[in-house]
């Protein structure tokens, strides 16, 4: 019960991180504050171990307030990519994950999607390449099938997307983040 109410006030509290970071996002802060404390029930209940589960809480966070930042403007705000990396980092630290995995995992990551954004700039943002290398950490920490798995589950997602929003630009974060999300709930190995 408490790490759904912590959700709740951390999902609160991002939203007003997003209204007052540089090219933010103006987001209700229940839109936030509800997923946030629904994602934090379901890693509760993940058979997840204790020093792992951080990993997959600040995912959650992260997803919600991309998700509502990319949804509302087309846009993930350098604000929030950018420090994953660090924050991420430290929790893998903590966590024990083998740091050349997680590196590996981060190059790799980010070397596709900027190969893809450079290949087809309107298939994926800026953006989205900025958040993949924080997320391709995490994935290689897990394993490296995590890798194409996740991949593969953040392409269906955004598709999924697409079927809900057809005439508007499709947001690959969303997808990304969710995916590297349910891959984390395997917990490292």
């Amino acid at each position: 019960m408490v790490l759904p109410l912590s959700g709740l006030v951390a999902g609160a509290l991002g939203a007003g991180l997003l209204r007052a970071v540089p090219r933010g996002a103006n987001i209700r802060w229940l839109w936030c504050a509800l997923p946030t404390a629904a994602l934090w029930a379901v890693t509760a209940r993940a058979a997840v171990p204790a020093s792992w589960s951080p990993v997959p809480l600040l995912l959650s966070w992260l997803l919600v307030l991309l998700a509502a930042a990319d949804i509302r403007h087309s846009r993930l705000p350098d604000a929030l990519t950018l420090p994953a990396y660090p924050a991420l980092a430290v929790l893998l630290w903590f966590a024990g994950a083998d740091p050349i995995r997680s590196v590996i995992g981060c190059l790799v990551f980010f070397g596709v999607h900027l190969a893809v954004h450079r290949w087809w700039p309107a298939a994926l943002g800026g953006g989205d390449v900025k958040l993949a290398g924080a997320l391709g950490a995490v994935l290689g920490a897990v394993s490296w099938v995590a890798l194409p798995a996740a991949a593969g589950l953040a392409s269906a997602i955004t598709l999924v997307g697409a079927l809900w929003r057809p005439r508007d630009a499709l947001p690959h974060g969303p997808g990304l983040a969710a995916a590297t999300w349910l891959t984390s709930l395997w917990g490292p190995g």
